[in-house]
């Protein structure tokens, strides 16, 4: 037996759980904000914003949306607008839409109530069976089997499974080998600690295998493995795409944005006319472009897209002069400076192009008094 192997077999005398558990409570996170109180609705709400997306991004939209939003009827009872404007930044929204669609779902169907069990939380949408065994773990302390990025990281190194995370077969494994991991209580404890060993020690790059609690038993460390596994998704084709975006104001400071449909990329948000060249404008909204009219041009990068963005400015004297639809409105842009959660849920870069714009009129309005 080699050394490597003698300290793997002395590593491993105990349970994987109650050497993760032990680590734990020493450097684990314990004041994360949905841990206090650990509410079947706070844990829901933060399961699926921290779905892609890291915890240090999470926690000032949870605060806010928590203020908003204290309860689940709170939530179903608010308008898709309010919600999105809440979400707006975390991207990935239809996760946003989904979590207002399950809490109206659940005032019909549960008394306004998170259901109780993994089945029937997974018939809410957007609730799949790893967020659904997260809610019930964390909740109500009961063990149950997770898989989200860290979980699968660390058992992907931990039990050497060479396939990509995301395949069928490799999927099939990890929930086999999460479940085997289980301890007999501490279902909450145990899932807060198998997410921390992913993001504070297992981490995607350069992770601290000497600092792990299981590093006893780790197939990979074992096989010196661990720096490409998990196996890298297979390449994904980047599609690039070039959008013209029009920034119509009027006399009286009013920006007008249009509503999104509900499906596909920023579905359901306010955002700014759209159009695949700067003359298209002139088609749908009778505003005449020239090259005086355009901004400098940015990039927004989504998971499988690259957007080219195109601002227009031009200007109208009143809202009736120009051929608006029934999902158009005109909105103060003054009102954009703050980026505050009172304005429209808004993309990204479109909230940051009109609040730059508005920060610029508001300094040439000053400059202009003094």
């Amino acid at each position: 037996m080699s050394s490597r192997q003698a300290r793997h077999t002395a590593g491993c005398r105990e349970p994987f759980a109650s050497r993760l558990l032990a680590w734990w409570e020493r450097h684990g996170r314990h004041d994360l904000p949905w841990q206090h109180p650990r509410t079947p609705y706070r844990v829901w709400v933060s399961e699926i914003m921290l779905q892609q997306t890291q915890v240090a991004t999470v926690i000032p939209y949870f605060e806010r949306w928590m203020e908003r939003f204290p309860a689940l009827p709170d939530l179903a009872g608010a308008a898709l607008d309010d919600v999105l404007s809440h979400w707006s930044g975390l991207g990935y929204y239809a996760r946003a839409r989904n979590l207002h669609k399950a809490a109206v779902n659940c005032m019909a169907q549960f008394g306004g109530e998170l259901p109780t069990t993994p089945e029937q939380l997974q018939e809410l949408p957007g609730i799949g069976a790893s967020t659904a065994n997260a809610i019930v773990s964390q909740s109500q302390d009961v063990p149950a089997a997770v898989l989200d990025g860290n979980v699968r990281r660390v058992l992907a190194r931990h039990a050497c499974v060479e396939e990509w995370t995301g395949s069928t077969a490799a999927q099939k494994t990890l929930w086999a080998e999460a479940e085997k991991r289980l301890p007999n209580r501490r279902g909450a404890d145990y899932t807060q600690a198998v997410m921390d060993l992913g993001a504070i020690v297992c981490t995607r790059s350069r992770p601290a295998c000497g600092d792990c609690p299981v590093n006893g038993d780790c197939r990979a460390l074992a096989a010196n493995a661990v720096n490409r596994l998990p196996a890298p998704k297979p390449a994904t084709r980047v599609r690039e795409r070039t959008i013209y975006l029009l920034v119509l104001l009027d006399r009286a400071g009013h920006v007008l944005l249009e509503r999104r449909p509900p499906a596909g990329i920023w579905g359901g948000l306010w955002s700014l006319p759209e159009a695949d060249t700067s003359e298209g404008f002139t088609d749908t909204l009778g505003i005449r472009i020239d090259e005086d009219n355009l901004l400098a041009p940015r990039e927004h990068r989504l998971s499988h897209r690259k957007l080219s963005l195109h601002p227009v400015l031009a200007h109208t004297g009143q809202p009736g002069q120009v051929k608006c639809s029934a999902q158009q409105d005109w909105f103060p842009l003054a009102g954009f400076a703050t980026g505050g959660p009172d304005q429209p849920g808004l993309p990204r870069p479109v909230a940051d192009l009109l609040r730059e714009i508005a920060l610029q009129r508001a300094d040439t309005r000053t400059a202009g008094t003094e």
